[in-house]
């Protein structure tokens, strides 16, 4: 209300606030990477509403035994998606940020092809999103006709009752009568298996009102559910509830995720997803082919030994889950030469020989004869020199007194365990940085686009690429 103040224009907070911002922000979080060791990736691409395509990647590394996470980009990407301009792209990513590839431990990702190619073009180690495999593998337990009929009923009750307000109305009604909850029917989402679970658990909690109200009009009499539709239903529920919330439990930012891979599958194989007495012939196949696509998918040599250094590094479960003889001497090997790569750090074993002092301090001071005692007869003259543990038996000593300290309660925060016993495990601290803190799914890059498809939609056509680059990093990091 003050005629003197001028108010700052759009042109003002697009040209100089935003950049602005955007530099600062940008230095504060180069200055925190520069001093990071390790350090892993999440990278997706994404189509905004008016098809212009952008590329996300998001950086995850440990502070002061913390998980800390940072959107690095999320670039307008104009090339056509090839392996080759994707992996050129993360190059140039790296190349900008000044971050050493040596210490990139992994990128998670989805399974496109062309991802994957990019991956291995420049030489890195990819981790398979859990969040997708899980979505494949219970498509394929989906692979039968019984199933796929059952699902297209469901598809077309929801159909009928989204496109009604009438029949929406009447199953508001019969949902009184008989004492149902008021609940509305979910539809299915192709990208998301727990959406077709939910769709099917809708269904069956509101079968005799769908019913009710299906049957009364000859038009979608042919809609209601036979017995034999209800029983695949129930099939497909039994098997998948159980695994409903794994995905969600995975796919967090703030917290240890990839050590949990290892455990889950395990639970799958021999609890979760186990044949069960009296169950149906369908429950065994979907959960038969579930197990078998997810062991034959994490049989990976290089996705199976990160997995399990990364459990074998989790206070929790250490070798429990893996074979630990053959991982013992990785994981010796592997701090050596962290250790070694560290040169700037004083070794933390130094192999100082200590020389033995004379027993007779008087004796050591004045040479002087003194009357033999009795029990100076007994004494044993050998001279002996005691030297410390080499750097590599040291290690030894301490992966065995990590392996033989007391157990972990499942809800431990690995993190704070190894910030409160880094002094007693100072060697195997080191790979405990490197490996908790990959992250077992994509969301992280992909849960980018929740906020910048509403920024990229409103302000494409109004702003330049680089700004829009520019608002949704600031929107991300702030």
């Amino acid at each position: 209300m003050d005629p003197r103040y001028k108010l700052p224009s759009r042109n003002y907070f697009a040209r100089e606030a935003l950049p602005q911002m955007y530099t600062e922000v940008r230095q504060s979080l180069a200055d925190r990477l520069a001093k990071v060791t390790y350090f892993a990736f999440t990278s997706d691409m994404w189509s905004s509403r008016t098809c212009e395509p952008y590329m996300s990647l998001t950086i995850h590394f440990i502070e002061d035994w913390e998980m800390k996470t940072a959107c690095l980009q999320t670039s307008y990407f104009p090339q056509d998606h090839t392996g080759e301009h994707i992996a050129e792209a993360l190059q140039d990513a790296i190349a900008s940020w000044k971050l050493n590839e040596r210490h990139m431990v992994a990128i998670t990702t989805d399974n496109g092809s062309n991802v994957v190619k990019a991956v291995e073009l420049n030489g890195w180690l990819r981790m398979q999103c859990f969040g997708h495999r899980l979505h494949f593998a219970i498509g394929h337990g989906m692979n039968d006709n019984r199933i796929t009929r059952a699902i297209s009923v469901c598809k077309r009750i929801v159909s009928c009752f989204s496109y009604s307000w009438k029949k929406r109305r009447q199953l508001a009604e019969v949902q009184i009568q008989l004492g149902l909850p008021g609940h509305q029917l979910i539809t299915e989402s192709a990208t998301r298996w727990g959406s077709r679970q939910e769709m099917i658990e809708r269904i069956l909690e509101q079968e005799g009102a769908l019913a009710k109200v299906l049957s009364a009009d000859k038009k979608t009499r042919h809609l209601v559910p036979t017995w034999q539709d209800l029983e695949v239903l129930e099939a497909i529920h039994k098997v998948l509830k159980p695994l409903q919330d794994f995905t969600d439990a995975l796919s967090g930012e703030e917290y240890v995720t990839l050590s949990y891979v290892k455990p889950v599958l395990h639970l799958f194989t021999t609890s979760l997803l186990a044949y069960e007495e009296g169950e149906s012939e369908l429950c065994k196949s979907i959960k038969s082919k579930i197990v078998d696509y997810l062991n034959t998918k994490y049989s990976d040599p290089a996705t199976s030994d990160l997995l399990d250094m990364a459990t074998f590094v989790d206070p929790r479960f250490r070798a429990n889950y893996i074979a630990s003889d053959a991982l013992k001497h990785r994981a010796v090997m592997e701090v050596e030469s962290l250790l070694a790569d560290q040169s700037s750090c004083q070794p933390p074993y130094p192999c100082v020989p200590t020389v033995s002092e004379p027993a007779d301090l008087e004796a050591a001071v004045a040479p002087k004869a003194k009357k033999k005692t009795l029990a100076s007869f007994f004494k044993q003259h050998t001279t002996t020199t005691s030297t410390a543990p080499t750097k590599k038996e040291a290690i030894q000593n301490e992966l065995s007194s990590y392996l033989q300290s007391p157990s972990v309660e499942s809800d431990t925060d690995p993190l704070k365990w190894w910030k409160d016993h880094e002094v007693v495990f100072p060697a195997l601290s080191h790979l405990a940085k490197k490996y908790l803190l990959v992250p077992a799914t994509s969301s992280p890059s992909e849960r980018v686009f929740s906020c910048s498809g509403n920024i990229v939609t409103c302000h494409r056509a109004s702003l330049k690429p680089d700004a829009v680059d520019r608002l949704v990093f600031l929107a991300q990091n702030l």
